[in-house]
């Protein structure tokens, strides 16, 4: 039996300290494609179901045991023509809402070993220029933004 298509709406989850140390992740599909969590919601999840089930997989961390924001920002951006084949025929945009996920000091990750091949956490302006995704790094460079308005 076939996986059923991915559906076009996923979660980006900016993993960060309050000193905006952020966590990026090295892609094993494209080594040297850093990101932050990401991931395709499950039919029937919320998109903070979503936010907290990509976490536990790509990091082993457990999202609602620390302070998750809905950052309320939608990016729709061309799914790249190789992992096209994921989504249903003709399906070409994804729609991604943004979070950002707050954890008092770097942790210890647990990687998903098919997923990423390493990670590593960086001051967030290096983070952002490391990112391949434009959404993925301005999402990073608002960082001190959110954490000011939420003070």
């Amino acid at each position: 039996m076939t996986a059923p298509y991915k559906i076009p709406i996923s979660v980006l989850v900016v993993i960060h300290t309050p000193d905006l140390q952020v966590l990026l992740l090295e892609r094993a599909d494209h080594p040297g494609y850093w990101q932050s969590v990401t991931g395709s919601q499950n039919p029937g999840e919320t998109l903070r179901d979503t936010a907290i089930r990509e976490v536990e997989e790509e990091t082993g961390l457990d999202a609602s045991q620390f302070v998750l924001t809905d950052r309320n920002r939608q990016n729709v951006y061309e799914i790249y023509p190789e992992w096209r084949r994921r989504y249903a025929p003709g399906v070409t945009h994804n729609t991604e809402h943004v979070w950002s996920l707050t954890l008092p000091a770097p942790m210890p990750i647990k990687l998903a070993e098919r997923e990423h091949l390493g990670c590593a956490w960086y001051p967030y302006r290096e983070a952002a220029q490391r990112c391949f995704s434009p959404s993925n790094a301005q999402a990073i460079l608002m960082l001190p933004t959110w954490s000011a308005s939420s003070q």
